[in-house]
């Protein structure tokens, strides 16, 4: 998968793509209006990090590129890739277990505290995209 060159960009049905795993410089976005929503994106090969409304929803560390995020009534899904294997935080609903599904397996549950964000890990070194799906238990 391609890094998302414009650093957000809506998609026809209604997701949302961003990041940039390539870019050497930090860059970012505000104001990005999508679906009655405003984003802002912070990306670059170090961090990657995406806000909905001034509320935080993805950081990826190292910088990762993500296709087709979609929230849904009982979580997220979409596909990430990067350079290097990734820790990915997403937020979540507080005090809400979730099964978290990469490349398809599932690689178990998790619960989110107070704060509501769930951390995964992901391999994504020589692995092009890799499909994340989190869902509440």
């Amino acid at each position: 998968m391609a890094a998302v060159t414009e650093l957000l960009r809506s998609e026809a049905d209604g997701k949302v793509s961003f990041g940039n795993h390539t870019l050497a410089q930090k860059a970012k976005l505000d104001d990005f209006a999508s679906g009655g929503d405003i984003y802002k994106v912070k990306t670059y090969n170090a961090l990657t990090k995406l806000e909905k409304n001034g509320m935080f929803l993805y950081e990826s560390v190292p910088g990762t590129s993500v296709e087709n995020f979609a929230e849904e009534t009982n979580g997220v899904s979409f596909g990430v890739s990067g350079d290097e294997d990734a820790q990915i935080t997403l937020g979540m609903k507080e005090d809400t277990e979730y099964e978290v599904f990469v490349a398809g397996e599932s690689v178990g549950r998790m619960s989110t505290g107070v704060s509501g964000k769930l951390s995964v890990s992901v391999e994504l070194a020589d692995m092009g995209e890799v499909a994340i799906r989190v869902v509440e238990a």
